[in-house]
């Protein structure tokens, strides 16, 4: 039995675990640390998914790192480039030497006596644990199970005759070539498995309840090319990624604020793209944009397929399985060989890990978040938890320099603990999440923490103002106790407008 002590020690080596490591060695270098990862490799998402055609679903240019430019004019990455872009930042960071590999968290307790995070961890290939201890400890697991995905349990299943495959278990050498096809889904997997599936097999229909609204996106940025060409490399990256995020606010923002003059634009667009050749009704729904996530076609492939007969679109319910595919509450039979149910995540907090302070689990959904990254009344541990409106590592980058922040005011104040407390009975309705009304997310409603109805308890999922609030507000604000004492608001005020507002669309380079 092993057991070993860090500064910080992150739980996840995908996008965020990498993020937040890096940071690390930027701005806290006399920190020891380590991260934890359950898989063989590291990648995270991009490491566990296989399906044909996995990609980003928001622009690279954001959701790359803002210290490490993401180069090249491909908008949308696929999954291997995305995950070769993680592995290089953590080689040239020099963080990939502190990932240990093969080991499932079983145990997280915060010891009050002994000012640390206690850790058990089994080794999953010799069946060892192994003991940590950490002054500070970092969640950045994401928000879903990488173990199972949501499948319902469709009636008459065990009739099929075919083959049934979650895009989350995608069999390495499945072939569909000549297959028909039924993607159950309407979301970003499914958006991305049908026109990639249908270069290949015989036809390809996606089954839907209810449409999504769609957004042709070029998979080449033409422009960014341009930019490259004349410019250094960092600067073009920068006027790029302020291009984007500024566009990306603005469609949610008028999405919010005026949903039915956005909702006629989403429309108008996506019936050019298909030029009369399918029914609108599988592609008008019936809630506002951005009451769900809104999904990215990359250079029109989905209406592409459309058009050239080679896919095709079903909107209704499923009354069975048969043996020879599935029977619809209409009454029509969808034939297939191969069921792909893209019926989206299961949702769990920290990778299923129950957290307990000095014995006591934390319960999550009885739980606020103190500005999206800290949980309230649990001392010095945090959570990288990215956006849900535009690219992830928007946040995982702020959320981790101001993490920094705050463990360099800790040492530079003598401090051993911090925790925040929402004297103010603050707690909302609204999960982390936001106000996202998705099914996978009302199906974890009772697993997710709350976000409170004001202050920094409130979330926000504008990136402008978590940029001045992260990374330039007092980290003494008046809702965190340094030492179990309650500090005082304003260890100095917020630095203007000009420059959170510069920082947050051109980046943040050391």
């Amino acid at each position: 039995m092993s057991q070993h002590h860090f500064d910080v020690l992150i739980i996840g080596a995908g996008v965020s675990g990498i993020g937040m490591a890096c940071h690390l060695k930027r701005e806290c270098p006399g920190k020891s640390f380590a991260i934890l990862e359950r898989r063989q490799s590291l990648g995270g998402t991009w490491d566990l998914f296989r399906y044909p055609g996995i990609r980003s679903d928001s622009d690279m240019f954001t959701f790359g790192y803002n210290f490490r430019p993401w180069t090249g004019g491909k908008v949308l990455a696929d999954g291997a480039s995305i995950k070769n872009y993680v592995r290089e930042t953590a080689r040239e960071n020099d963080v990939e030497r502190h990932i240990r590999y093969g080991l499932a968290v079983k145990t997280v307790d915060w010891s009050g006596v002994d000012k640390c995070w206690k850790l058990s961890a089994q080794n999953e290939a010799t069946g060892e644990t192994e003991h940590y201890t950490a002054s500070f400890l970092v969640g950045c697991t994401g928000y879903y199970n990488y173990d199972q995905g949501y499948k319902p349990d469709f009636p008459g299943e065990s009739d099929f005759k075919g083959q049934i495959v979650h895009p989350q278990h995608w069999p390495e050498n499945l072939d569909y070539t000549g297959k028909k096809v039924v993607v159950i889904g309407s979301g970003a997997t499914a958006i991305t498995l049908v026109p990639t599936m249908a270069e290949k097999a015989a036809h390809v229909t996606m089954l839907q309840r209810s449409p999504t609204y769609l957004m042709p996106l070029p998979s080449t940025d033409k422009i960014t090319l341009a930019l490259q060409k004349v410019l250094p490399e960092k600067t073009a990256y920068r006027l790029t990624r302020a291009r984007n995020i500024s566009i990306s606010r603005l469609l949610y923002q008028r999405s919010r604020k005026s949903p039915k003059a956005m909702r006629r634009l989403f429309l108008s667009i996506t019936r050019r793209q298909l030029d009369g050749k399918a029914d609108m009704r599988h592609f008008t729904p019936d809630y506002n944009p951005w009451d769900q996530r809104l999904c990215v076609v990359k250079d029109g492939d989905l209406f592409k397929a459309l058009k050239a007969g080679k896919a095709s679109i079903a909107t209704d319910h499923i009354e069975r399985f048969t043996e020879t595919g599935i029977r619809l509450q209409s009454g029509e039979q969808l034939d297939a060989d191969i069921i792909i149910p893209a019926t989206g995540l299961d949702i769990q907090m920290l990778g299923g890990i129950k957290p307990s302070v000095d014995g006591r689990e934390v319960v999550m959904k009885d739980k606020v978040i103190y500005k999206n990254v800290m949980v309230e009344g649990v001392p010095n541990a945090a959570m990288i938890f990215g956006y849900t409106n535009i690219s992830w590592t928007l946040k995982v980058d702020i959320a981790a320099e101001y993490l920094c922040r705050l463990i360099n005011l800790m040492d530079k104040r003598g401090y051993r603990t911090v925790v925040a407390r929402d004297t103010e009975n603050s707690r909302g309705e609204d999960t982390i999440l936001g106000s996202l009304n998705s099914g996978y997310i009302k199906r974890a409603a009772d697993r997710l923490p709350r976000q409170g109805t004001q202050g920094p308890w409130k979330s926000s999922q504008n990136y402008l103002e978590d940029v001045k609030i992260l990374r330039f507000d007092p980290i003494d604000d008046g809702y965190l106790e340094f030492d179990g004492q309650r500090s005082r608001a304003g260890e100095g005020q917020a630095r203007g407008f000009l420059r959170p507002l510069r920082s947050a669309l051109f980046g943040f380079q050391r």
